[in-house]
C-alpha cells in the first residue's frame, strides 16, 4: 500500500477527472441497485393482478419505507393503466429499461473521465523517469544493465497502469454498488441479508490466500523481462562482433535461456492469477445456492417473504457478485503492481551523488585558468588518480599522455563533473567547480571523445546539438572548420541527410569530424579532446587533426592523446603512470630528458 500512495501522488494534477469519476460512479452504483429493485413492481403486475392498489398509500415512517415505495409504484402503475394490464406492464418495463440505460450511461462517463487520469499519470511517470535517467550520473549505468532500465520505463510503468490505476475505477464504484445493493437487500429482508453475511468473510479469506505470493512471482517476471531486453540491447550494439566471431548461436542460447525462465515464471504467475476468477465465481454461486434454499423456505413454508420480492432479491444478490469479483481481482492487481512500482520507484528515488549546491553560482565566462590540486579518485576500490596536481593557464594547450589505465580519461570525467573527486579540488578561475551550477560549468566546455557519439537524426541536428537556436549559416561554418562541409555536401540530402543509428552510414573519420563540428558550434572557451584521433586511419587522422588545430586556436585545451604525433605542438605535455605524474614539460624538453616520454615516442615510431 506504501507504493500505491507514492504512485497516487502523480494523480494530483488530474484530480478533477478523479472527482468526476467518483461522482458518476456514485450515480452508477445507485442506479445499479435501483434497476434491480424496480423489478419488484413489474413482477407484482405480472403475478399479483388481484392485489392492485387503487388508493394512494400514506407514508408512515422510515421503518415502512420499503412497503410504502412498493405500494406507491403499484398505485401509480394502476392509476396510469386503469383496466388495461398490458399498459401497466409496458410502463414498468419502460421504467426498468430507463434505469438500466442511466446506469450504463453513468458507467461510461465514469470510465471516460478516469481515462484522462490513468493516461496522464502514465505519461508523467514516464517523463519523470526519463528526466531521472538523464540526470543520474554515468557511474549509475556502469552497475545497471540498460535493458533493465528500458524494461522499467516501458513494461513496469504499463503494469502500474493495469494494476494500480485500474483500482481507481473500482475504489468507489464497486464498494458503493455493494453498499447500495445491501441497503436495498436489507429493505427487502433483514433476516435473509444477515444470513448471506455469514458466507462473505469465508469467501474473502479463501481468495486472499491465493493472492499472497503474487508480488514475489511478479517481481521475478519483471526482472527476467529486464534481463532479456538487456541481451537484445547488447546484441544490437555488438552485432558486427557477434557476426564476425560466429557467436550467433551463443547469444541465441543466452537469450532463449532467459525467455525460458520468463516463460516458467509467467506461467506460475498467470495460473495463480487465473485461479482467482473461477474460485470467486464458484464461491459466489455457492452463496446464491444457499440463498435459494434459505429464501425459498421463507417464501414457500414460512410465508415471510413474497415471491416477487424474492426474485428481485436474487437479482440484487447476483448484482453483488460482479463488484465483489472485481474487488478480489483488484487486490491481486495491487500485489502484482507492487513489484512494478518498487522497480520504478527505485529509479525515481535514487539519490544523485553529483549534488548541485543550493547556492551554486552561474559561471558565464572563463578568465584565468584551471587548477587541479591534490586530486585523488577511485571508481571502485583502487585509486586511478593519486595526489594529481596540474595548472592549465588560459589559452594554453596541455596534453596528457601515458599507457592505457594511467588515468588520462578520468581527468576529462572529473573536469566535466561526470564524477566528483574523492580528495582534492578542481578550480576554474580560483573557484571550486562544485560551487558552480552543472549547466554553466558544462557550457564552458566542449568534449570530443574517441567514440563519436552521434544520434539517429540529420547531419544538421547532430551538429546543432550544443546550440539549439543555431542558424544554418552557423552550422555550415562549424562544419567548414571541422573539414566536414565537403563530404556533407556530397550526401544525398546534404545537411538534411539522416546518418542512421549511431551515425553508421558514415565512416569513422566523417563521424569524428561531425563530433568536432558539434563542439566548434558550441564555441566553448575550454576544449577537452579525449583520444579524438586514436580510432582513425592516416588520411582521416590528418583531416581531423587539421580540424582540431583550427578549433583549438585561441582556446584552452586539454588533449588526452594515445598517438603522440598529434600533441607535439602542445604547450605542456604531462606524462602519467598509474595515476601519478612522472614527467612534465614541452615535447623538446621531454625528449632531452630521455625518460618515459621518449620511450613512448620511440615505441610509436616503429
Amino acid at each position: 500500500m506504501e507504493y500505491f500512495k507514492k504512485i497516487l501522488r502523480f494523480a494530483k494534477p488530474y484530480r478533477k477527472y478523479g472527482f468526476l469519476n467518483i461522482f458518476f460512479n456514485i450515480l452508477y452504483a445507485l442506479f445499479s441497485a435501483l434497476s434491480f429493485a424496480a423489478l419488484i413492481p413489474m413482477l407484482d403486475v405480472l403475478f399479483k393482478p388481484e392485489e392492485k392498489i387503487l388508493v394512494e398509500p400514506v407514508y408512515e415512517g422510515l421503518g415502512q419505507l420499503k412497503d410504502y415505495l412498493q405500494d406507491y409504484i403499484n398505485y401509480r402503475v394502476n392509476a396510469y393503466s386503469g383496466d388495461d394490464e398490458m399498459k401497466g406492464l409496458v410502463l414498468v418495463i419502460g421504467l426498468v429499461l430507463i434505469l438500466f440505460l442511466l446506469k450504463n450511461f453513468f458507467n461510461y462517463l465514469a470510465m471516460y473521465f478516469i481515462t484522462f487520469l490513468r493516461n496522464g499519470v502514465l505519461k508523467d511517470i514516464r517523463n519523470k523517469m526519463y528526466a531521472k535517467i538523464v540526470d543520474l550520473p554515468i557511474s549509475y549505468y556502469s552497475e545497471k544493465r540498460k535493458g533493465d532500465v528500458i524494461a522499467r520505463i516501458t513494461s513496469d510503468v504499463l503494469e502500474i497502469q493495469h494494476s494500480f490505476l485500474s483500482i481507481l475505477e473500482l475504489i468507489v464504484r464497486e464498494p458503493l454498488t455493494i453498499l447500495f445493493t445491501i441497503v436495498i437487500m436489507f429493505g427487502i429482508s433483514t433476516k435473509l441479508t444477515l444470513f448471506v453475511f455469514i458466507f462473505i468473510p469465508i469467501a474473502g479469506m479463501i481468495i486472499s490466500r491465493i493472492g499472497k505470493s503474487l508480488k514475489k512471482k511478479s517481481d521475478r517476471v519483471q526482472k527476467e523481462q529486464g534481463e532479456f531486453l538487456s541481451i537484445v540491447e547488447e546484441t544490437l550494439g555488438g552485432l558486427r562482433v557477434i557476426k564476425a566471431f560466429n557467436s550467433e548461436s551463443r547469444f541465441y542460447k543466452t537469450f532463449t535461456t532467459s525467455t525460458n525462465r520468463f516463460f516458467h515464471f509467467s506461467n506460475k504467475l498467470l495460473n495463480r492469477q487465473n485461479l482467482a476468477s473461477p474460485t470467486g465465481e464458484f464461491l459466489g454461486i455457492m452463496v446464491i445456492g444457499v440463498l435459494l434454499w434459505f429464501g425459498g423456505k421463507m417464501v414457500l413454508i414460512d410465508k415471510t417473504l413474497d415471491a416477487s420480492s424474492f426474485i428481485a432479491y436474487m437479482g440484487l444478490a447476483y448484482n453483488i457478485l460482479t463488484p465483489a469479483k472485481a474487488i478480489s481481482k483488484a487486490s491481486f492487481g495491487v500485489k502484482k503492481g507492487n513489484a512494478a512500482a518498487e522497480r520504478v520507484l527505485e529509479i525515481l528515488e535514487t539519490e544523485n551523488p553529483i549534488v548541485e549546491k543550493k547556492e551554486a553560482v552561474v559561471k558565464p565566462t572563463f578568465d584565468k585558468g584551471i587548477e587541479i590540486n591534490g586530486v585523488s579518485f577511485k571508481y571502485e576500490d583502487e585509486y586511478v588518480l593519486k595526489n594529481f596536481n596540474l595548472k592549465v593557464p588560459k589559452g594554453k594547450t596541455v596534453a596528457l599522455v601515458g599507457q592505457s589505465g594511467s588515468g588520462k580519461s578520468t581527468i576529462a570525467n572529473l573536469m566535466t563533473r561526470f564524477y566528483d573527486v574523492n580528495e582534492g579540488e578542481i578550480k576554474i578561475d580560483g573557484v571550486d567547480i562544485r560551487d558552480f551550477t552543472k549547466k554553466s560549468l558544462r557550457n564552458l566546455m566542449g568534449l570530443v571523445t574517441q567514440d563519436s557519439i552521434l544520434f539517429n537524426d540529420t547531419v544538421k541536428s547532430n551538429i546543432g546539438l550544443g546550440k539549439e537556436d543555431a542558424t544554418e549559416e552557423e552550422i555550415i561554418e562549424a562544419a567548414k572548420i571541422a573539414n566536414a562541409h565537403d563530404f556533407i555536401s556530397e550526401l544525398p540530402l546534404g545537411y538534411n541527410t539522416n546518418i542512421g543509428d549511431s551515425g553508421n552510414k558514415l565512416s569513422g573519420g566523417q563521424k569524428q569530424r561531425l563530433s568536432i563540428a558539434r563542439a566548434v558550434l558550441k564555441n566553448p572557451p575550454i576544449m577537452i579532446l579525449d583520444e579524438a584521433t586514436s580510432a582513425l586511419d592516416t588520411e582521416s587522422e590528418r583531416l581531423v587533426q587539421d580540424a582540431l588545430e583550427k578549433m583549438m586556436q585561441n582556446r584552452t585545451s586539454i588533449v588526452i592523446a594515445h598517438r603522440l604525433s598529434t600533441i607535439q605542438n602542445a604547450d605542456t605535455i604531462v606524462v602519467l603512470q598509474k595515476g601519478e605524474i612522472v614527467e612534465q614539460g614541452s615535447h623538446s624538453q621531454l625528449m632531452d630528458k630521455n625518460g618515459v616520454y621518449k620511450k613512448l615516442v620511440t615505441m610509436q615510431s616503429f
